[in-house]
């Protein structure tokens, strides 16, 4: 590891779009709408927090970069089928994501709920295609781990807690529970996806990176709750305050912010603590996980 914090991210970032941008479909191929949407809704914005965690962890791992980034694409596009269809009226309707309309406000809400479908059969598609691993089992556990990140045992299954939760009460172990879900689950995906493309880690290790992730995701919600709190529209590229404004239970409110905040440096220390072991090979996830709960937006 010779680059900087700020070269590494800018390399993994244009690595992510490169590879998304060949893989994604023509913007001139038939359905064009929905063809375009699908790159409207991908390219060009976001911070690619979970490919970087991906590449960190791979880095760790000293796996074959090639196999991370096929990984990482995969959970992030994941991730941009998700925001499509959080965005949609049915869910938390929202007109703005990344500083631009979203996708059902720039096309429309058939073509938006398309667009989510199409980007996470793709997101399988890459993971079956391509070899990430020596032993075709370890490469079907991978699938089978984002499939259930993503699904009614993960994300989804967050998202449905969410949506039950708004105008009520939760505890603190009852809002860790939907947000180790909502949120957790794709990013402990994206550390693990990107630390089994080697196959030279232990089980230990591996619990060990997921104990650094499971923390790291609850880090990176407790953040999102207080920048949206605190940050503006126009910083954060998203609508500030959508969750006060829907009367959905945060760590802001149930917390306050300066107990918030405290949970957040108390995550990192515990996410620093499950790396202890890997020594100076989790520098690039100490970074990372630096930069998530430092974020500014």
């Amino acid at each position: 590891m010779t680059a900087d914090f700020q070269t590494w991210t800018s390399h993994c970032q244009a690595n992510i779009e490169t590879f998304l941008e060949s893989r994604l479909p023509a913007i001139d191929c038939v359905p064009v709408r929905l063809h375009q949407a699908m790159r409207y809704s991908v390219l060009g914005g976001g911070k690619r927090v979970r490919p970087l965690l991906s590449f960190a962890a791979g880095e760790l791992a000293q796996a074959d970069v090639e196999r991370v980034t096929v990984a990482a694409a995969a959970v992030e596009l994941i991730h941009a089928y998700s925001l499509v269809h959080d965005d949609l009226p049915c869910m938390d309707d929202d007109v703005l994501r990344r500083g631009k309309p979203t996708c059902h406000i720039e096309f429309d809400e058939a073509t938006a709920l398309l667009t989510g479908d199409s980007l996470q059969t793709l997101a399988f598609e890459l993971l079956a295609e391509k070899c990430l691993s020596d032993e075709p089992r370890i490469q079907l556990e991978m699938i089978v781990q984002l499939a259930q990140a993503a699904g009614s045992r993960g994300m989804a299954g967050g998202q449905a807690y969410d949506l039950d939760s708004v105008g009520k009460t939760l505890s603190l172990p009852e809002l860790e529970f939907m947000h180790i879900h909502k949120t957790g689950a794709l990013i402990r995906a994206a550390v693990m996806l990107g630390a089994r493309c080697s196959g030279d880690l232990s089980a230990e290790q591996l619990g060990q990176l997921d104990h650094f992730a499971k923390c790291i995701g609850l880090a990176f919600q407790v953040v999102d709750d207080l920048l949206d709190t605190e940050a503006t529209t126009a910083t954060l590229g998203k609508t500030a305050g959508k969750d006060a404004e829907n009367n959905k239970p945060t760590y802001v409110s149930i917390l306050g912010i300066s107990a918030a905040r405290e949970l957040a440096q108390k995550l990192q220390h515990d996410a620093d603590q499950a790396l202890q072991g890997f020594g100076d090979a989790a520098t690039r996830l100490r970074q990372v996980t630096d930069f998530i709960v430092k974020r500014k937006f």
